[in-house]
């Protein structure tokens, strides 16, 4: 069974290849999305090469629904959205996927059932596709080549709903298996060897510049995201580098 949780349904209009029906599958399962709808196939369904493509997604494939017309595919949505690159000449609000997509997820917490509807590969949706829906998306893409693969459209799109959900995390640092970060306990006694060490080489000169000189090392140590393992080495090389000037 699909998933729980809020989502909009993608519904992939008349397409034309399985292969790209499978990976756009895979593309709405990277993104946590599960509900997809299939109007008019034009290879027929089930497609083997739809399954293929979809790798680990194929149970997307399994659940899809499948309907003989847009109309049929759409009957229990309230609210539409059609991805294009075309101008059509036709009053609507034309959104980036990121609106689009906060949108949606407004839409679906009030309630609504929310559609996207994706065009076959060789022209996109037909104008009688995209007067079913309330609302265009288009991809800011370079004007002289705006054609999209389905699965490219598809995973934009999805990408977008995922970051509508806030669980996009904009920054962080991967710390390797193993490595825990170093404690400002760490961090003092590394500070306090090497100040130590300098001290005794003559570095801190003249005399009136020394205290803002170990407050400067001291930031340079709280910039750097160091692990214990990485304080340790620290500790062994300043030795190693003593113990070979000493001897």
């Amino acid at each position: 069974m699909p998933t729980e949780g809020p989502q909009p349904l993608f519904v992939l209009v008349r397409p034309q290849m399985g292969e790209n029906i499978g990976a756009a599958a895979r593309a709405m399962w990277n993104f946590g999305l599960d509900r997809m709808r299939v109007v008019a196939p034009r290879d027929g369904w089930p497609n083997e090469k739809a399954v293929v493509m979809a790798s680990g997604a194929g149970r997307l494939l399994d659940e899809a629904q499948v309907s003989a017309s847009l109309a049929e595919a759409l009957d229990d949505t309230t609210y539409v959205f059609a991805t294009t690159a075309r101008i059509r000449g036709l009053t609507k609000p034309v959104m980036s996927p990121e609106r689009a997509m906060a949108l949606a997820a407004e839409k679906i917490a009030a309630g609504d059932k929310v559609a996207v509807l994706f065009g076959p590969e060789r022209a996109g949706l037909e104008n009688d596709d995209v007067a079913r829906a309330n609302a265009l998306i288009t991809v800011p893409v370079n004007p002289e080549f705006p054609s999209l693969n389905l699965a490219q459209c598809v995973l934009l799109t999805a990408y977008e709903w995922r970051r509508s959900q806030g669980e996009i995390t904009h920054e962080r640092m991967e710390i390797a298996r193993g490595g825990d970060p170093a404690t400002g306990g760490d961090i003092e006694a590394w500070a306090g060897h090497l100040e130590e060490r300098l001290e005794e080489r003559g570095f801190f000169f003249p005399p009136e510049k020394a205290a803002n000189m170990k407050t400067n090392l001291r930031n340079l140590w709280s910039r750097m995201p160091l692990t214990r393992a990485d304080v340790q080495m620290l500790h062994g090389a300043l030795r190693q580098l003593i113990r070979g000037k000493d001897g």
